[in-house]
């Protein structure tokens, strides 16, 4: 049985800090490795990078936008293209939105992927805050 350990990676943990008793940054590895590039993917916006402008996704784009069923489905599709594109350790990727049951301006963006190395499957939710400021009418 091939490792498969080597592809799905290591790295530092999100956000970066220092391990109290060993000084050193906190590393995640696997799977949660995955599940961390994933969420800085989407926080990261277009152009904030500055020697890799092209990196992370641009849902920052809707945070005042009308929660219509355009833009829900526009979001949808940009946190898959995003996803596609900087995470290669994935596969069989799923995004569906849904309305959040207590909050009028949060909907979460659901993700169900498999890990590629392992096909075992995996499951978060991005909580994102859309139409923020504007008072319901």
């Amino acid at each position: 049985m091939a490792d498969t350990n080597g592809f799905l990676g290591r790295g530092w943990k999100f956000p970066p800090s220092i391990d109290s008793i060993t000084g050193r940054f906190k590393t995640v590895e696997y799977e949660e490795d995955i599940k961390e590039a994933i969420y800085l993917i989407l926080m990261t916006k277009y152009h904030e990078r500055v020697m890799m402008p092209e990196f992370g996704s641009n849902i920052h784009e809707y945070v005042f936008s009308q929660k219509d069923f355009t833009v829900l489905n526009l979001l949808k599709q940009d946190v898959r293209d995003a996803l596609i594109q900087w995470e290669p350790r994935i596969i069989n990727l799923e995004v569906e939105i849904l309305q959040d049951a207590l909050e009028a301006n949060k909907i979460n963006i659901h993700i169900k992927y498999e890990a590629r190395a392992t096909n075992n499957p995996f499951n978060l939710v991005y909580p994102f805050y859309i139409n923020e400021g504007i008072g319901e009418k």
